[in-house]
């Protein structure tokens, strides 16, 4: 079964961390590129960071860099999302997504076909 599953989300205070998760079934991963996304309220979906489960590259939305982390785990078959100096910008419903390898991974959702449910991140004091 196709899947992607995400986990972590939740309410912390500015400042603070939260690490989401991406459990991933029914894909090979070293075939795929993994996103995150997120969407705020009345706002358009919008690309955060991806990776490739190939060669390890990833890359990051400029609003993230620097306080943002994507890792993967390809024996759990699972890729993560550090996030670290949480702003309340950054409150939005967070998703993964999965599209067949490309020479560099890639920010534009539309070039994702898989998606997972989305986990709640809140970001207030």
């Amino acid at each position: 079964q196709l899947q992607l599953v995400e986990s972590g989300g939740g309410l912390v205070q500015p400042g603070g961390s939260l690490r989401l998760s991406c459990a991933v079934s029914g894909y090979t991963l070293d075939y795929s590129d993994i996103g995150w996304f997120r969407q705020a309220p009345g706002k358009e979906r919008e690309g955060v960071s991806c990776i490739s489960m190939s060669g390890g590259s990833t890359n990051y939305a400029d609003s993230v860099k620097g306080r943002f982390t994507m890792s993967r785990d390809n024996a759990k078959k699972t890729v993560y999302l550090q996030m670290s100096s949480l702003k309340p910008e950054d409150t939005a419903i967070y998703y993964c997504a999965r599209r067949f390898r490309q020479p560099v991974c890639s920010l534009n959702s539309g070039t994702y076909a898989a998606w997972g449910q989305g986990t709640q991140v809140t970001v207030s004091s």
